[in-house]
């Protein structure tokens, strides 16, 4: 488990086991548009960056979400 792992999984209120790649905005009701905006801050939060809006709504899986970090400095 990593501390990107776990603060997926708290956000969206999942085992952790369930973050995987594969996991996809909107394919769980876990991760609908409020949990979305919730993970989105618990990310700028956690990081200490500011995402940008094409950003937030670009975060369509997990594995997005990695890729759009990095764009950020944040490796996860």
């Amino acid at each position: 488990m990593s501390g990107f792992t776990d603060l997926v999984a708290s956000s969206l209120q999942i085992a952790p086991e369930a973050v995987t790649e594969e996991l996809r905005y909107n394919s769980i009701p876990e991760w609908d548009s409020v949990a979305h905006m919730a993970l989105v801050a618990e990310l700028e939060d956690a990081y200490d960056i500011m995402l940008d809006t094409d950003d937030i709504v670009d975060m369509s899986s997990v594995a997005k979400i990695r890729e759009i970090l990095k764009k950020y400095d944040v490796e996860v």
